[in-house]
């Protein structure tokens, strides 16, 4: 059983990124064009208004870069810090705990974000497709590098 959810665990990993990547991306198009309900529940954000209208610019790029796959630790990475960002500046002053201050959404796509900057994008995904033109596997004479780039 253990095997073959290892084996299954790139799949899931993928499949992980996807949503996580859709439903950041869904945010940023919401806030930028108005659709699925708009931004907070109507209209859109200003261009250029600060944080706003960055941040979901931010959220869609990367949340569509994360969904295909494609630079994923770099977009992953950016959107795990616009989201600790958001979750400092506009949450944690309401009160201490998530519960408290509505920064849930802030602290789960935060530390899922950075889960993806760790573990890579999983099967599926374009960084892999790309990635492997230019890599060569090692002969087995060669010793394997002990820091992963």
């Amino acid at each position: 059983m253990v095997n073959r959810l290892d084996r299954a665990q790139p799949y899931a990993l993928g499949l992980f990124r996807v949503v996580i990547g859709l439903l950041f991306a869904c945010h940023g198009a919401a806030s930028l064009f108005g659709v699925l309900g708009g931004a907070m529940g109507g209209g859109t954000i200003e261009a250029g208004v600060w944080p706003g209208w960055y941040a979901a610019a931010i959220q869609l790029v990367a949340g569509v870069l994360v969904l295909a796959g494609l630079a994923t630790r770099t977009a992953a990475f950016v959107a795990s810090g616009s989201m600790a960002y958001a979750y400092f500046t506009v949450h944690q002053p309401e009160a201490l705990f998530p519960l408290q201050n509505s920064g849930e959404t802030a602290a789960l796509f935060c530390w899922a974000f950075l889960l993806l900057v760790f573990t890579g994008p999983g099967a599926l995904a374009l960084d892999r497709l790309f990635g492997a033109r230019g890599a060569e596997a090692p002969r087995s004479e060669e010793k394997p590098s002990p820091v992963a780039a």
